[in-house]
Order: structure tokens, then C-alpha cells, then sequence
């Protein structure tokens, strides 16, 4: 009889038991940590309990009434770092605490990026003609010389066509070397208004008005202002997420600039975000499938997300939320204790909407997303299965282990215990 933490367990994954099963069977002896997964259960009724408690329901409850006391207590949060980051408008002066205060959370080194140099060198030899017509320049040097490049740079993924980004620009890529990167900081810049119109169409894809340029060591806002219920823990969370991100991914090019003879391969994988289109070999051993973006995003039924895999995605949420933990832990008027550590946490609750158990994502940045996007009646589970399946891995190998497996095992897109 499969016991029922196991079956608990492979619901919230919307996985078949057996899965779950023989990843246990696998995971306990190579690792002699038996019982893993019977703990992270645990831990989630536990905490299951404790924030069912703090917000005045029990199992009972609804998954409704439970999901809008959730979204309640996050308003509440949101508008007091509203206030506390002095009501943050989308200029970069506006933007001056939450962007220091973020860089001080983060705390990352300093990355391994494509020389600026050498982008213009791209951007001489392929002029992006939308931004050119856009801006009526005559010739590129024109637009190199009187553009920041940063902004520049930014605007090249929401105003050029994909095909123009994949084809010519990201193309170029494959003929880069190590010497073309050097070490610098990270930067963080607001896009000027002027971007705002084009921008609004990348915005309504890519969900949020905040991104980045992993080889460039850039960190974009698009300016838009700050109105809706949640926006302002959505754009801190993510400034935060992409400062580990792009560490993440510049700990990644950094190793691949070892080995020249297949540098570009490896950076082309890394910026397409590819992810093996199959699962791993199954056999004696024991593989985890390394899903480097939210495949949930495009296809929720996607069969990669139902066999074991870890998600560098879920590692930098959860060192952003453990950031905003410690924001919460400094400033206790923001009422963000509830949150710390709830970024596996979630159960099934009957709903009295469709006469059925449904899944109550406690995770932090799906209650956000969720509080944004409350009008649009989206709700988001994925953060909090990414989360898991990853969660889970690391509990078994060790958190600084398990990073150091994913960058050493990226290229070739799973992991072998």
C-alpha cells in the first residue's frame, strides 16, 4: 500500500505515485538520507496549519476563502513596502531605495559579461531597424553615439522582431570567445518613457515589466506605474530574482570560458533556454531532467513536468524570497513573517465553486502574481511545484551541492547520481 505522504506528495506534482515511489527508492540509497521525503511532508502540514491559523481559517475552509485571505494579508504587505520604499515612481531617481535596498539583499559579486565593446561591434554590423526608424538615425554610428547603451541594448527585446533577435543578433553569438567577456558589475536601470508604448506589447506577453540581459549583466524596468494591488512586492521580488539569476547564469559562462572550443555552443543553449525535449534514460541510476525556464508557462501538461527535474528557476525565488524574509525580519511593520519559508507549501481544499478539492498554492510569489493579475481571475500553482520537485532534490544532495551539480551538468541537460 503506497503510504500516504507519497501520494500527497505526487498529487501537489500532478504526478503518478510510482514516480515518486521509485525516486524515493533511488534518492534513499545513494544519499542513506531515508525518511526525506516523509519529513518534507511534514514540514508541509505543519506549515500548513500555522498559516491557516494566522489567517483565521482551518481545513475546513474553502480553497476560496483561503486563497482571498491570502491575497488579503499580501495587500496589506504590499502597500506598507509601498510606503516604506518611499512610494516608488518609475523614474530612476524614483527608483533609488528599492533599487539599493534590493542590491543590499541580494548581495551578489561581480559578474562575467559580453564587453560592451564588443556589442556595439554586433550592433555596427547589423543596425536594428526598427529602433533606427523608430527614432529616425540615419546610420548607426549616429544611434551608438547618442543612445545609452544599456537602454539601447534593453529595448532591442521588445522592439525588433523575434526573428530579427534570433536569427541576426543572437546569431552573432556563435562566433564569441572568452576574451569578448570581462568582469563588472551588475547594473540596474529604468527604461526612458519614451519606450513605453512599444513596450506595453512585451509587457502583456511576458506578464511583468521587469527583465534582463543574462550576457550583458542587465537588469531592465520598464516605467510603468505602480497602481495595482501587489505590483510593488511583484517588482521587488523580481529585481531580486533576476540579481540571482544573472549571478547564476554568469557563474555558468564563467565555466564554459575554460573551454573555447565549444564556448558559443554552450552560450547559445544557455540565452535560447534549452531544455532536453525528452526525459533522461531510465535505468539503475538515478536522473534528474535540469528545466532551465517555467515550462508550465507554455504547455501545463508539458511530460517534462511530471518526472523528477530541477529548476534553477525555483533557486533564485527561493534566495529572493528568503531576501525578502530577512527585509520582513528587519522591518516588522511589513507584516511579511507569514511568508518565510512557504515556498513549498500548499495543500488541497474543497471548493465551493466546482464541488471539488483544489490546490491552494501557499508560495509567496504565486500569491503575488496571483493579487496582480486578481482582476484577469489568473491564478498561478507553478512556483510552488518548481519549487517542490527542486526542494526536494536539494534536500537530498545539500543545497550548495545540489547548485554546484546543475552548473556542472547544464550543457548536458541532466543530472546522473
Amino acid at each position: 500500500m503506497t503510504p500516504d505522504f507519497i501520494s500527497k506528495v505526487a498529487k501537489i506534482l500532478r504526478t503518478d505515485d510510482e514516480i515518486i515511489l521509485d525516486m524515493e527508492k533511488k534518492m534513499n540509497n545513494l544519499t542513506e538520507k531515508k525518511g526525506m521525503l516523509a519529513r518534507i511532508a511534514k514540514r508541509n502540514d505543519v506549515l500548513t496549519k500555522q498559516v491557516l491559523k494566522t489567517i483565521k481559517m482551518d481545513y475546513q475552509s474553502s480553497a476560496e476563502k483561503i486563497y482571498a485571505a491570502l491575497i488579503e494579508h499580501l495587500k496589506i504587505s504590499d502597500e506598507r513596502l509601498f510606503n516604506l520604499l518611499q512610494k516608488p515612481q518609475m523614474t530612476m531617481a524614483g527608483l533609488t531605495t528599492l533599487s539599493n535596498i534590493a542590491k543590499e539583499l541580494a548581495d551578489i559579486p561581480k559578474g562575467f559579461f559580453l564587453k560592451k565593446d564588443k556589442a556595439r561591434e554586433i550592433l555596427r554590423r547589423h543596425p536594428p531597424p526598427n529602433i533606427m526608424k523608430a527614432l529616425g538615425y540615419k546610420n548607426v554610428q549616429e544611434l551608438l553615439d547618442n543612445e545609452p547603451f544599456e537602454q539601447l541594448y534593453s529595448a532591442l527585446r521588445f522592439v525588433e522582431s523575434s526573428d530579427w533577435m534570433n536569427d541576426i543578433l543572437v546569431g552573432e553569438y556563435e562566433a564569441l570567445k572568452p576574451k569578448d567577456f570581462e568582469e563588472r558589475d551588475v547594473k540596474l536601470i529604468v527604461l526612458d518613457k519614451r519606450w513605453l508604448e512599444i513596450a506595453e506589447k512585451f509587457i502583456k506577453k511576458k506578464y511583468h515589466n521587469v527583465s534582463h540581459l543574462k550576457e550583458l549583466g542587465v537588469l531592465f524596468i520598464i516605467p510603468l506605474p505602480i497602481d495595482t494591488p501587489g505590483e510593488t512586492l511583484r517588482l521587488f521580488s523580481l529585481v531580486l530574482h533576476y540579481f540571482h539569476e544573472i549571478d547564476f547564469y554568469s557563474k555558468l559562462i564563467r565555466k564554459y570560458a575554460e573551454e573555447e572550443k565549444n564556448f558559443a555552443k554552450k552560450l547559445m543553449s544557455l540565452i535560447r533556454g534549452d531544455v532536453m525535449r525528452t526525459a533522461p534514460p531510465d535505468g539503475q541510476e538515478m536522473n534528474w531532467l535540469i528545466v532551465q525556464r517555467y515550462l508550465a508557462k507554455d504547455d501545463p501538461n508539458d511530460p517534462r513536468l511530471f518526472i523528477p527535474h530541477v529548476s534553477p528557476e525555483a533557486i533564485h525565488w527561493q534566495k529572493a524570497e528568503s531576501d525578502i524574509a530577512r527585509l520582513g525580519h528587519r522591518f516588522s511593520l511589513l507584516n511579511l513573517e507569514l511568508w518565510e519559508d512557504l515556498d513549498i507549501v500548499g495543500d488541497y481544499f474543497n471548493s465551493e465553486l466546482y464541488g471539488q478539492k483544489l490546490l491552494v498554492s501557499f508560495n509567496l510569489i504565486d500569491t503575488i502574481m496571483s493579487l496582480v493579475k486578481e482582476k484577469e481571475l489568473i491564478k498561478y500553482l507553478y512556483h510552488h511545484q518548481e519549487s517542490l520537485w527542486t526542494t526536494i532534490f536539494l534536500e537530498y544532495v545539500g543545497p550548495k551541492q545540489g547548485e554546484d551539480m546543475i552548473i556542472e551538468n547544464f550543457d548536458r541537460g541532466y543530472i546522473t547520481l
